[in-house]
Parts: C-alpha cells; structure tokens; sequence
C-alpha cells in the first residue's frame, strides 16, 4: 500500500480550521458539541482543541452544566488573538476602525487630513493613533483594508485614479504595505457597502444582486454568484459615465497624468448631488444638500410626490439599463439620498423601472447601520485575517 505521509498533517489542518470556523459563527462550544457538529470523534475533537489552545487561539471560556456528572468546559476562540484595521478614506477625513477576531469594534477614530496630502502618512497616522486608542500593538493586525472612492485596479491594488483624491496614484498600495509592514488591500467604496450589505443587511444571503450608491456622488456594486465583480480594469460599476437619453454625452474621460477625467455627461448630470438640489429647487423644495432636499420632498406628502417620481425616473434610467445585462433580481438603494428617501423613494423606482424593463427587480432601501464602507472595510479584513488564520 502506498504511504501518503502528509495526508494525517493536512487531515489536522482540515480539522483545525473546521473547529475554527464553527467557534467564531457559533460562539463557544463544548468538546462535545464541537465534535458532534464537525462529525469528529471526541478523541480527534481533543486533539483538535489541543492544538488551537497551543497556538494562542483557542481558550476554555466558561462552563455549561450538565446533567449528573460534571460541568463541560466551552472552548472559545480568544478575542485578542489577532486584529484587523478598516478604513474610510475621504476627501475630509479618514475613519479607520479596529476589530478583534469575532468582529468586534475596540476602536474607531477619525482623522483630518489639515492639508496633508500624502496617502501614507494619513494612513500611517490613522492606524497608530486607532491601535492606540484600542491598545492593540501594531503588530497584531492580520489584515488592513482601505476603502476609497474612485477606481481601483484589481491587477495591482492601485487607485487608478479618483476625483476626491488626486494624491491617491500608482504606487501607493505598494508604499502602504512597506510602511505598515503587512499586506493592505484597497478597495472600491461602494463595493465595500455592497459587501456589508450582503453581511449585514438587505441582501443578506443574496447570491447575486446590485447596490446603487447615491449620495454625493452616484456608484454601483455588482455582486454576481456571491462574489464582487469588479471588472478587468476595476471599472465594473462607474455608473456615472452610463449614457442617458436627453443629456449629453461624457466626454474626455480618459484619466492621464496631470488631469483626471471629466463626468460632465450621462447619468451623473441627472442624478448627482448638484443635480438633485437644483431639481428640487425647481419644484419648490430647498435644502443644504440631496438628501435634505428628498427628506423634505418625503415630509411634505402629496406636494412633493411630482419631485420623488421624477428622482425615481431618473435612476430608473440607471437600473433599468443594468438589470436588461445583469438581471440581479434584487436592487438596493444605498447612500444619503436612499436614507432619506426610503421606502417612499424605492417603490417609485421599482414601478418606474417595471415601466421601461422588460425585468421587474425588487428594489429596497439599505439596511447597513453606521458608516457601511467602513463596516465593509472591517468585514473583508476579517474574511482575510480569518483565511490567514485557517491557512496558517
């Protein structure tokens, strides 16, 4: 019979990242328990829980009491075994959020950039001044993800560009990963609120659906069987650029060195934030910005129904288009504006789009608490630390 030395070493391997994984969606666990719901044998189960123990990251966390005989020891994975670090990198500030191994947030600080352009040392200065406030050594994050707007190319780690952050260029994934000493990844923002939506909120358990993000500025997330979809270049879901009937054009949209492009044209000349407070202006309603203006449109009942329909039909126009290529099934409604707008404003843009779409997605306000780029953030750095873990 041949022998296959590394089959028992890859056997404890599977084992240890099956205990692993059911402890940290489960909470603690008896060796019982952890061995009736792995299918492992109560001696392979304390082999098991031997070894995490041995490696810092599993502890004995309590006692559950039995029938006759005695108490049973549960086994939970300990919180400080590692860290992770999620960022929301702004043109005004910089929210970086520190979580321990289960998810939970010890820190989260913001920071001002004061005139200071240069990514790194932003960065640099918002992990520190978190790890400090959460009283986390540096050394302990397994995974830092940064969320930015513009484009990040899926080949390098790269802004490829960004109209918030010019300073944000080639290179500089690179130069945050010799700084920091570890791995960073950056990822599109509202492609992280597409991945704390799927976690947290409206489309929990959705394999495929899309996010359309309308705030400041107007942004899609695609989530296609369960994964991101991100596109060659990082391009997948610049939605701004798309070309709608009765506006012109984007024209010049070519990013090169000394310029970013323009996104003066298509959709986003329709449903921008500047293009929201002046339509709201023609119809009556004033506020300090989009999502004051829909609030008030909302508050106002009948009288402000006429600016809510034609909102929805404009990012009907957006929808429409991408569910005839994608046909997600599910739509959420994300941002400033959908907050405001809420169910108000989504039920006309599902009726606008079932007028125009040969499709009828269901289309839902966000569910996500908070800040959802960084909540997002902070999940795929756990999913990564949480890989590393298991891998290692």
């Amino acid at each position: 019979m041949e022998r296959r030395p590394g089959v028992p070493r890859l056997l404890r391997e599977i084992n240890d990242r099956a205990a692993l994984e059911l402890l940290l969606a489960s909470g603690p666990l008896t060796r019982g328990q952890i061995g009736e719901l792995t299918g492992l044998s109560k001696v392979t189960a304390s082999q098991t829980l031997a070894r995490l123990e041995e490696r810092g990251l599993v502890e004995v966390a309590g006692e559950q009491a039995g029938g006759r005989g005695p108490n049973a020891a549960l086994y939970g994975v300990i919180s400080s075994s590692a860290y992770v670090a999620g960022l929301d990198v702004g043109p005004e500030f910089v929210t970086t959020a520190i979580a321990d191994i289960h998810g939970d947030i010890v820190s989260e600080v913001h920071v001002a950039p004061d005139g200071h352009d240069d990514p790194v040392a932003l960065v640099h200065s918002a992990v520190v001044k978190a790890c400090r406030s959460g009283k986390v050594a540096l050394s302990k994050l397994r995974a830092v993800v940064i969320g930015t707007p513009g484009v990040v190319d899926p080949r390098t780690g790269d802004v490829r560009f960004s109209f918030d952050l010019p300073g944000w260029h080639e290179g500089i994934h690179e130069a945050l990963a010799r700084d920091l000493r570890r791995d960073v990844k950056i990822e599109n923002d509202v492609n992280l609120v597409a991945v704390a939506e799927r976690t947290l909120g409206a489309a929990r358990e959705a394999d495929d659906f899309v996010l359309l993000w309308v705030g400041r500025g107007i942004g899609l997330g695609v989530v296609l069987g369960g994964r991101l979809h991100r596109g060659r270049s990082g391009s997948a879901g610049e939605i701004g650029y798309l070309p709608v009937p009765g506006v012109p054009l984007a024209e010049d949209v070519r990013a090169v060195p000394g310029r970013l492009p323009s996104l003066a044209g298509g959709l986003q000349s329709l449903v921008s934030a500047e293009a929201i407070v002046e339509l709201a202006g023609a119809y009556g309603f004033a506020g300090g910005n989009a999502a004051e203006c829909v609030a008030a449109a909302v508050a106002a009942g009948e009288p402000g129904e006429p600016l809510l329909d034609e909102i929805a039909r404009r990012l009907a126009l957006g929808v429409a288009s991408v569910c005839v290529v994608l046909d997600p099934g599910l739509v959420v409604l994300a941002g400033e504006v959908s907050q405001a707008g809420g169910a108000v404003l989504t039920s006309r843009i599902e009726e606008a789009v079932a007028r125009i779409c040969p499709v009828r997605p269901q289309v839902v306000a966000s569910e996500v608490t908070g800040n959802p780029v960084l909540r997002g953030a902070v999940i795929a750095a756990l999913e990564q630390a949480r890989e590393e873990i298991f891998a290692s």
